[in-house]
């Protein structure tokens, strides 16, 4: 597991004349004779008039400009709340997002909210009404049960109680922070569309950085688990705690009839253990029977670091409804992601500048994600020629051309290289490649890496937040190569609804042959998924039960959404 534009506005051509309104009108008395002017001072005054309205013209140009960068039609792109520069003509003028968005939030407080559709390229996805519908009904829920509410206090009352209840007016789903940051936010997009099918209320837990990476999603109300809350032991939840869903069934703690409720009284509340190491009993989660009786359950503590939510659409109580949400079923993430990961302004201000100083002025932006799971970072030569043999193969990046000069004509095609790693090995071997030779096609490549840490750093508040600005860099590209099984790798590619080129991970540290694949869809990877059939309670083949879940390219045993046949 790993932790891993905007179009500038049409300039008025002529300025509109505030008074001609008034010469359309009748003129209430005949018009006066005039003697004619002599050519001299007619002019003199031609001039001055051209000077006035060349004058009033280029203000209106500019005030327009600026009433539409206000209006979200151009934005910040520094990330300084004093200055605006702005990217090149790429993405939607429509900073909702065709809706995904809320209105009405502070834009100043949380630049990226309505500026990274600015960056992205135009989505070719649109959310369904019904998912936009179901948006704004959970934010009105958060607002009435989310914290320092009193139905919320009234919750949590309950929960020091120790006792749980059939009926509760609001409940909840806890996300425990845990892993690196690619796998965070692949599971909390995960924990959030569980609430949204179960009408809970999603808080996060913070950890040491959450609220240092995101701005608050929601209208009105925080998502952020408010810090006196009676829970404190997350950081000892795993697959052994005795109140785990798995050990609670195994144990006989629990247990329920058909239609979901319980002749015991419930427990106040349920840990959830969707980690990578979860048993067979935790699994029972994604079966039907079960989550009738989760239903219940006020407060539910989960914890993973897991995309799960290919298996989410396998139970058939939530069938219609995800139907309903997703039409296509590959822009699950795509669209959760973007509707809640907005970069603070500290990290929006990291990606911002790098954008403008390296990626701008390119005709093309490629991004080349290296993820290498070795104990030692490398860099390993057979990486490298797997990266070139798979970019160079699928005319990503061009060949060299091997003469010491190639004619390039004045129309040359530039593309700036965005390459993220750990190791800064890869960037130097390719950056010196095409500095010392020309490229066969006469292209000019740059190529830049923002950081290379070393080794993963998943505590570190700010190797977070470079990590979080090259997921966001990345999703700004233009096509976009990863590596197999990275987290940090989907969550770009999710973001910028990219179907990326995947490189196959190495065996025996030999590249392999062919190196890379086109990805089935834009969706993340389910890298744990369960392979059992809750009915007949037998082991089956969860990647052959439905036409848009399938296995996932770089991992045969793992399950993503694809678009429905």
């Amino acid at each position: 597991m790993d932790m891993k534009r905007m179009r500038r506005p049409q300039q008025p051509t002529t300025a509109p004349d505030p008074e001609s309104e008034g010469a359309l009108r009748a003129s209430p008395t005949p018009p006066r004779l005039l003697r004619p002017w002599p050519a001299f001072l007619l002019l003199a005054s031609l001039l001055v008039v051209g000077a006035v309205l060349s004058r009033a013209q280029r203000s209106l140009s500019i005030d327009s400009f600026r009433a539409a960068a206000r209006a979200g039609s151009v934005g910040a792109a520094s990330g300084g709340l004093e200055n605006e520069s702005f990217p090149s003509s790429r993405g939607p003028k429509d900073k909702l997002l065709h809706g995904l968005l809320a209105a009405g939030f502070d834009e100043q407080s949380c630049l990226s909210r309505y500026h990274s559709a600015l960056y992205w390229k135009e989505s070719p996805h649109l959310p369904s009404p019904y998912l936009l519908e179901k948006l704004r009904n959970y934010e009105a829920l958060h607002k009435k049960c989310g914290p320092n509410t009193e139905l919320y206090k009234k919750s949590v009352e309950q929960l020091k109680s120790g006792r749980g209840t059939q009926s509760t007016e609001c409940n909840y789903v806890v996300w425990v922070s845990y892993s690196g940051l690619g796998n965070r936010m692949l599971s909390i997009a995960s924990a959030f569309l569980y609430a949204l099918l179960t009408n809970k209320v999603l808080l996060i837990d913070r950890g040491s950085d959450m609220d240092d990476l995101f701005c608050e999603p929601f209208p009105e109300s925080s998502w952020l688990l408010p810090l006196d809350f009676p829970i404190t032991k997350f950081g000892t939840f795993d697959i052994k705690t005795p109140e785990s869903y798995g050990n609670m069934l195994k144990n006989k703690v629990i247990s329920y009839g058909v239609d979901g409720t319980s002749p015991q009284s419930l427990p106040a509340y349920i840990y959830l253990h969707l980690s990578h190491d979860y048993g067979d009993r935790d699994k029972n989660f994604f079966c039907e029977d079960d989550q009738k009786f989760l239903q219940n359950v006020p407060w539910l503590l989960l914890r993973s670091n897991n995309y799960f939510v290919p298996s989410l659409f396998l139970i058939p109580a939530y069938e219609q409804e995800l139907r309903q949400l997703f039409p296509e079923a590959d822009t699950v993430f795509h669209h959760l992601g973007r509707y809640l990961f907005h970069p603070t302004n500290t990290v929006w201000g990291l990606i911002t500048r790098y954008y403008q100083s390296y990626l701008a002025k390119a005709d093309e932006r490629v991004g080349i994600q290296i993820r290498v799971f070795e104990t030692d970072t490398g860099p390993f030569q057979y990486v490298l020629d797997q990266i070139l043999a798979c970019s160079q193969k699928e005319k990503v990046l061009p060949d060299v051309s091997g003469q010491e000069t190639v004619v390039s004509t004045p129309n040359v095609k530039s593309k700036a290289v965005l390459l993220t790693s750990l190791n800064n090995g890869y960037f130097e071997k390719i950056r010196n490649m095409y500095w010392e030779q020309p490229t066969a096609t006469g292209e000019i490549i740059s190529v830049h890496q923002p950081s290379h840490e070393g080794y993963q750093k998943t505590e570190k508040q700010m190797h977070n937040m470079k990590a979080l600005a090259e997921m966001y860099l990345l999703s700004f590209t233009d096509v976009l190569v990863t590596s197999a099984w990275s987290t940090f790798g989907y969550v770009a590619q999710g973001l910028g609804g990219l179907q990326p080129w995947i490189l196959y991970k190495p065996d025996n540290q030999t590249a392999p042959d062919p190196p890379c694949r086109r990805a089935m869809s834009i969706e993340p990877c389910f890298h744990a998924p369960p392979f059992y059939d809750c009915k007949a309670k037998k082991g089956i083949d969860t990647g052959a039960l439905v036409p848009h879940v399938r296995h996932c390219e770089d991992m045969s045993w793992g399950l993503k959404l694809v678009n429905q046949a």
